[in-house]
C-alpha cells in the first residue's frame, strides 16, 4: 500500500496533532522523529524513530510516498542563540529530507517555516513578500531562511513541487517546553513572578487547531499551493504584557509581572497578513486568543504530569 504522506517531527506539538488528524481523515501516514511520541499511542505506532541529521537513518522510511511534510526542527530561538549548533542541525535535517524526496521521486514537499524570517523591520503587519536576509536576527532565523532557499532550489532544479508555510507562536496542547505561554502558566501556578522580555512586544499567537487546519488546507489544495509561500497564523496581535496579565488573572495567581529588554535574536513586533492563505487556501482561523488560552490552561492544569514537567523548567 502506497504511503500518502511522510510527516517529519511527528512527536512534536504540531506533528502529533497533524499526524493524528491525517489518520482520522483516512490518509496512510508515516511519521518520523528522533524520539518516541509521548502523547498518542496511535501516532507512535505510525512513527519511525530516526535521526534526520544522519542520511543513513532515513533508509528505513517508505520510498513510495506522495508527499513529505517537513516539520522537524530545533525551534527555540533563544536556545539557538546560546547554542547555534541547533541551527546547523536544522539545515542538515532540511537538506537530508529534500535529498530523500529527490532520490525517491517524492514530488510534493511542504516546508514548515517561521515568522522569524521577517526580522525586525519596524513594521507590525507583514505579508509574505516582506522578507530580507539582511534582517536575519538569529541562527534559528538563518536556518529557516536557508531552509526556504533550499526548498526553492530543489523546486527549480529537480522539479519538486513545494509549498512553504510560515507559522507564528503556535500554542496549545502537547507542549512541555519553556515557550512563553507554558512557562507563564507554570510560574503563575506556583505564584512565581513572570518576566516579559520586551514591554512593547506584540506577537501573533496561533492555536494548534488553526495551525493544523492551515496545513490540511495546503495538502488538500496543493495544486493551488505549490510554488507559493503562506502565512499560517491568527492575523491578530497580542502583547506579551497582556498575555502575562491574562494568565495571572485567570489562575488567580499572586504573581508580579516584570518587564525587561528584549533578548538577542527575538522578533519584537509581528502580526501576520493572512489574506493570501484566506484567498488561495480558504484558510480561516477559528479560535481567538482568549478562547485558545483558556483551552490551553485547561490542558495544562488537567494533568499534574503536565504541570510537573514544565515546572522543572521554571
Amino acid at each position: 500500500m502506497m504511503t500518502d504522506i511522510i510527516v517529519t517531527g511527528a512527536a512534536g506539538m504540531i506533528g502529533t496533532e497533524l499526524t493524528n488528524s491525517l489518520l482520522d481523515d483516512g490518509y496512510d501516514v508515516v511519521g518520523v522523529d528522533i524520539t518516541e511520541n509521548r502523547w498518542d499511542d496511535r501516532v507512535a505506532d505510525h512513527t519511525i524513530i530516526a535521526d534526520l541529521r544522519d542520511p543513513d537513518d532515513l533508509s528505513g522510511l517508505p520510498t513510495d510516498a506522495g508527499m513529505m511534510v517537513h516539520l522537524a526542527a530545533n525551534a527555540r530561538v533563544h536556545q539557538l542563540v546560546k547554542a547555534p549548533k541547533g541551527a546547523r542541525d536544522n539545515f542538515e535535517m532540511t537538506y537530508n529530507a529534500l535529498e530523500f524526496a529527490r532520490e525517491n521521486s517524492i514530488d510534493r514537499f511542504l516546508f514548515g517555516s517561521s515568522r522569524e524570517v521577517y526580522g525586525n523591520k519596524g513594521k507590525l503587519i507583514y505579508s509574505e513578500k516582506d522578507t530580507y536576509v539582511d534582517e536575519c536576527e538569529s541562527p534559528y532565523t538563518a536556518s529557516k531562511v536557508g531552509g526556504e532557499a533550499m526548498v526553492k532550489a530543489y523546486e527549480r532544479c529537480y522539479g519538486i513541487d513545494a509549498a512553504i508555510l510560515r507559522f507564528s507562536n503556535v500554542y496549545g496542547r502537547y507542549d512541555l517546553s519553556d515557550r512563553v505561554l507554558p512557562l507563564f502558566i507554570a510560574q503563575a501556578m506556583i505564584d512565581r513572578d513572570l518576566t516579559v522580555f520586551g514591554g512593547d512586544k506584540i506577537l501573533d499567537f496561533t492555536y494548534i487547531d488553526d495551525c493544523v487546519a492551515g496545513i490540511h488546507r495546503t495538502i488538500t489544495n496543493f495544486h493551488k499551493a505549490q510554488g507559493t509561500t503562506f502565512n499560517i497564523a491568527s492575523g491578530t496581535g497580542t502583547s506579551l504584557v497582556e498575555l502575562a496579565e491574562a494568565i495571572v488573572s485567570e489562575l488567580g495567581a499572586n504573581s508580579n509581572i516584570h518587564v525587561e529588554s528584549s533578548r538577542t535574536g527575538e522578533i519584537r513586533r509581528y502580526v501576520a497578513d493572512i489574506a493570501k492563505a484566506e484567498k488561495v487556501l480558504g484558510y480561516r482561523p477559528e479560535v481567538d486568543f482568549e478562547s485558545g488560552m483558556m483551552r490551553t490552561i485547561e490542558w495544562y492544569t488537567s494533568d499534574e504530569s503536565h504541570l510537573k514537567a514544565i515546572r522543572e523548567k521554571v
